[in-house]
């Protein structure tokens, strides 16, 4: 499958296509006109006698070197290879395919130079499947990814190392197999190609969509514990939302109703229950959980925008006709996205893990067995389930201290503030990777806990659910070898079907109330 993108307007929904399914990705034709007119003022200044960071220049503190007409080509070709400097462990290859897309994005703007013979070496390679090894080490995220985005263009011009038909291999084997040519970089291409937060903004994304996936799968988590304790539904009522009045608390709370709507279980305590209230645990998931969607999609909002922007540096600007210098490079906002992202994971994960703890306790958990086994002693049970969860929750914690208030002087202090945006998205998948086992472990939990309520039934939204549970994760009786287990259970939620199950995407935004 082929996704046309029209630079400036791609969306969340496209982005996360191409992520999910390897889509590859061609510019709009509209975008070509534009493209050539940048390309055709950065040819005539590499000609000219006006010095032109970055076409006729050196670079960083190196600005002030001119270059002679006849060395401009090479000039890109030793920027390319003297910053492939990352390290680490390489960049998955769905996450290296967005990454590209987004430098197509960026580029087909018009106003960064590159011509559109080398933009479709990568539309090439994404439709041939030749993925470039990037290093996911070594971005401060302030001139640009200038590592990670340098590692991608030296893979362009037949340098480094890539992947074809998933084998790792030297990128000129790959792109020979794949039959696409190298690029032959013209003046300010590899610069063009190197400077931009593709490579921040790629890991942003990837941490948003599984964010948002993981607080869909807790919409359900949540509903189910409350069934499992007997907890009330009250809480959720809608008057007591809109007067708070923020749209994510809203939403979460009319999707809980929905899904919990019709619960034998709930209608069999309204009356007589000595218990007041619920734990916050219960009683605050909309506010909880409300509060980091609304992050969440402020998050999303900056990131769409930073997709279609323009992040290199110096920047074409045709109907002027000149080249300036600026520092749309500097990933402030998708730092500061990340960061929110990241806040927003840990305290889903710490609102579940408290409802994984209360359904084990039996002090708490209103009459469920110890650990949740029906045999207590002789078995644990979920005793260390839990511990695992308390485990990810604080590691999360630790996680989510911000990045983007970091700052180290690079390049002989020409890049003298830099916003940490690289390892601020790349420490989210880590996140949500635990996050998706929290989650796992509370719908195991949860079903266990609403199991023992037999002859009462939850409710069909989350029969269906518990069902799907079911087929992936037995009853717990005796114990048994647990982390299989715990593994499939997260899997669930990582990949959607448990809040697919019950359509929570539409309950949020109001399509299925």
């Amino acid at each position: 499958m082929t996704l046309t993108l029209v630079p400036g307007q791609a969306t969340l929904g496209q982005l996360e296509e191409i992520w999910r399914t390897g889509a590859a990705v061609v510019l709009d034709d509209s975008a070509l006109p534009g493209i050539e007119a940048a390309a055709a003022l950065v040819r005539q200044a590499a000609a000219g006698d006006e010095a032109v960071y970055g076409v006729n220049t050196g670079f960083g503190k190196l600005a002030s070197v001119r270059i002679k007409p006849g060395d401009t080509a090479q000039l890109q070709r030793n920027l390319i290879l003297s910053h492939c400097c990352g390290v680490g462990e390489p960049l998955d290859v769905a996450t290296t395919r967005l990454m590209m897309a987004l430098k197509l994005l960026s580029a087909g703007r018009g106003a960064s130079g590159i011509t559109w013979k080398t933009l479709s070496v990568i539309q090439d390679m994404l439709a041939k499947g030749v993925t470039p090894v990037i290093p996911s080490q070594g971005s401060v995220g302030a001139s640009g990814d200038l590592a990670p985005l340098a590692h991608m263009a030296a893979a362009m011009i037949g340098e480094g190392e890539a992947v074809f038909n998933s084998e790792r291999m030297p990128a000129a084997e790959a792109l020979a197999a794949a039959g696409v040519e190298p690029a032959v970089l013209a003046p300010k291409e590899g610069l063009g190609l190197i400077n931009g937060t593709q490579f921040s903004t790629a890991c942003a994304l990837t941490g948003y969509f599984s964010a948002i996936r993981n607080l869909e799968a807790s919409v359900v988590s949540s509903c189910l514990s409350t069934d499992a304790i007997m907890g009330s539904t009250a809480p959720l009522e809608e008057g007591i939302h809109a007067f708070r009045g923020h749209r994510g608390q809203i939403d979460v709370a009319r999707a809980m109703r929905a899904v919990m709507a019709g619960s034998v279980i709930r209608e069999s305590h309204r009356e007589g229950d000595a218990r007041v209230q619920d734990p916050y645990c219960i009683r605050c998931q909309p506010q909880v959980a409300g509060a980091a969607l609304d992050l969440l999609r402020f998050s999303g909002q900056t990131l769409e925008i930073e997709a279609n922007a323009v992040s290199d540096n110096p920047l074409v600007l045709v109907k002027e006709g000149k080249i300036v210098s600026g520092g749309n490079f500097h990933a402030e906002p998708v730092a500061f996205a990340a960061d929110q992202i990241a806040l927003a994971i840990a305290e889903i994960g710490a609102i579940s893990q408290r409802r994984v703890a209360l359904m084990v306790d039996p002090t708490l958990s209103f009459d469920l067995p110890p650990f949740l086994t029906p045999a207590p002693g002789l078995n644990s049970g979920l005793m260390i389930a839990e511990v695992t969860t308390a485990a990810l929750m604080s590691e999360n914690k630790h996680l989510a201290n911000p990045c983007s208030t970091d700052s180290t002087p690079t390049s002989a202090n020409q890049e003298d503030h830099v916003s940490m945006a690289a390892h601020g998205a790349r420490r989210l998948k880590r996140m949500n990777d635990n996050l998706n086992v929290i989650i796992g472990v509370e719908l195991m939990c949860a079903a266990q806990g609403v199991e023992f309520r037999a002859p009462l039934v939850t409710s069909p939204v989350l029969q269906s659910a518990l069902a799907l549970i079911r087929s992936e994760i037995a009853t717990l009786t005796d114990d048994r070898f647990m982390a299989g287990d715990i593994a499939r259970a997260a899997a669930l939620v990582a990949e959607g079907r448990v809040q697919g199950e019950c359509d929570v995407a539409s309950l949020l935004q109001g399509e299925a109330a």
